[in-house]
């Protein structure tokens, strides 16, 4: 295996022509030089150089790698502006998995911030639910997932994952503008216990039926979607009621519906997941770190 440094000691002897030129460019003495090439002489396994009275003459060997080291030392030197670029923040790509509401609210805003700080940094951004976006951190389909879990539901951390704490959402309820419990600030979740009902994803669904089940009900749910758009059509159309998280209510894209807050409180944990070795590179850091900061302006959604 070559020596990088000892490549270039190699090239400076070929250019300047002596082992005392290539010492004074280099700031070496010229035994050192000397202890270099013998050493890169061994490596190769065959003389680089004869002596042909006082002047030093390439073998057949020496000109062959005099034609390979300034393609090798080119390919070093762009390879290390890379890892400085990527050291820096001038270049790098992220994979982040996130589910839908994140997706529509922090994720846009953290990308903002992202590409007005480090323009390099891209990010592929991958769409799943829990668990499954967790498995998909597992089989390095991404390098950050997001995910949510609701009190009671033990969040299985994968062995290695890091897990990063971002917001407690608080649940609400969707309603028609017309229905008679959009007039209140918060509604009683035993209230709606004969409403129709629209379900989301399979754990918001569980934990639907898990908080209707402790009040002494079974909720009636007609539709079961995971798209927020069309949530929001159905509960504007009188088709039913829905749990939505708060997160999402600012981005209510239709001017029928309502979000009102429910009683008993109830509320999400939003978290992102990542394995610790990716905390050390740069770019995987700076895109959680603009996910907390735009999770800490929304604290008590």
């Amino acid at each position: 295996m070559f020596d990088s440094r000892h490549i270039r000691t190699f090239h400076e002897v070929v250019v300047s022509g002596s082992y005392s030129a290539a010492a004074r460019v280099l700031g070496y003495t010229q035994p050192a030089i000397t202890q270099q090439m013998k050493a890169l002489e061994r490596a190769v396994g065959t003389p680089l150089f004869t002596r042909v009275g006082r002047k030093m003459q390439l073998t057949q060997a020496g000109e062959s790698l005099a034609r390979h080291a300034e393609q090798i030392l080119a390919g070093l030197t762009a390879a290390q502006q890379q890892m400085k670029a990527y050291a820096r923040l001038r270049t790098g790509r992220v994979r982040l998995c996130g589910f839908p509401s994140a997706n529509v609210t922090l994720v846009p805003e953290a990308l903002s911030g992202l590409a007005k700080d480090h323009p390099g940094v891209q990010v592929e951004l991958l769409e799943g639910e829990p668990p499954d976006s967790l498995h998909r951190l597992q089989r390095g389909d991404c390098d950050i997932t997001l995910a949510f879990t609701y009190p009671g539901l033990h969040e299985e951390v994968p062995e290695g994952v890091a897990e990063v704490r971002l917001l407690e959402d608080q649940l609400t309820v969707l309603l028609p503008n017309g229905h008679p419990l959009a007039r209140r600030r918060a509604v009683q979740l035993a209230d709606l216990a004969e409403e129709r009902w629209i379900a989301g994803c399979p754990r918001c669904r569980a934990n639907l039926l898990h908080e209707c089940a402790e009040l002494g009900f079974v909720p009636d749910i007609r539709f079961s979607t995971d798209d927020n758009l069309v949530v929001q059509s159905l509960v504007a159309q009188g088709l039913g009621v829905a749990m939505m998280p708060a997160l999402v209510l600012p981005s209510l894209a239709l001017n029928r519906v309502c979000g009102r807050a429910l009683q008993p409180d109830a509320r999400r944990h939003i978290s992102a997941y990542v394995y610790r070795d990716h905390l050390r590179i740069p770019a995987t850091a700076v895109v959680l770190e603009k996910l907390k900061r735009v999770a800490a302006n929304r604290v008590g959604c």
